[in-house]
């Protein structure tokens, strides 16, 4: 059984601060992807966090503080590609993907609209050009696995208040639309296909108003997996209780070997 961990940090030098060290020697994943380490490649050199026997694999933006992605896996990859070939995108660190044969991981951080018209023109992009870009890889590689931070709460179930939230960045309409078409050209959502009835479920709270506490959060991180390995899911787990970052991570158990 292979289990990957998606888990938006909101920064890795203060989620190790907080104690996400320790945590991850419990070894509760062969792969965890984190999102948001903004953290640049001088900084990370010098971090030494991995548990023994893991690999770290790092795209880091070229803003310093901000964005990129991190993967630490101890099944070996047969090759790892940063990024996507898209100058933007890369810059800001949002895709590493590891090879392992029979099926590709990604890891990925879609931009956040929520700071104005600017930023939300930019995810909208993203998300055309991301539909297509994967639509490219599964020609040659149908077996695939996407997890990350989406930005977007794709059904009214995924947010605690979705009358409240439907002209708001993350649970726009189009944004909403274009989750539920993208899933159609070959994708599971693997919490809400194992869990259909599940509520009050969610990976991201704000910091304000005590949301966390009072569980008023949205799910916007996922593990996206390919139609023909989604009968190969076993379950995912969400951790709210984990509270290194304004997110928690989530473990998708799936059996790869057969």
């Amino acid at each position: 059984m292979t289990k990957i961990i998606t888990y938006n940090l909101n920064g890795l030098r203060s989620s190790l601060k907080k104690g996400l060290g320790d945590w991850l020697n419990q070894n509760l994943a062969d792969i965890y992807c984190f999102q948001e380490i903004k953290t640049d490649k001088e900084i990370l050199a010098t971090i030494d966090f991995a548990p023994k026997g893991y690999e770290l694999f790092s795209l880091p933006a070229e803003k310093k503080g901000y964005s990129g992605v991190s993967i630490l896996t101890k099944i070996k990859p047969k090759n790892i590609l940063y990024g996507c070939g898209n100058q933007l995108y890369d810059s800001e660190g949002r895709f590493i993907w590891l090879d392992f044969g029979t099926w590709k991981l990604l890891n990925v951080y879609v931009p956040s609209g929520t700071t104005g018209e600017i930023r939300q023109k930019v995810k909208d992009e993203f998300m055309v050009y991301f539909t297509n870009y994967i639509n490219e890889i599964k020609k040659t590689q149908p077996n695939l696995i996407l997890v990350g931070d989406f930005n977007i709460a794709h059904q009214a179930v995924d947010i605690h208040n979705p009358v409240g939230n439907k002209k708001t960045s993350g649970f726009l309409p189009h944004e909403r639309e274009w989750f539920g078409q993208f899933l159609e050209t070959g994708f599971v959502d693997a919490f809400r296909h194992l869990n259909p009835d599940a509520k009050d479920c969610y990976t991201w709270w704000s910091t304000r108003a005590n949301a966390r506490a009072n569980n008023k959060g949205w799910r916007i991180d996922y593990h996206l997996v390919s139609q023909p390995i989604a009968d190969k899911m076993k379950k995912v787990i969400i951790y709210p209780e984990v509270s290194f970052s304004d997110h928690c991570p989530s473990v998708l158990e799936i059996n790869l070997e057969k």
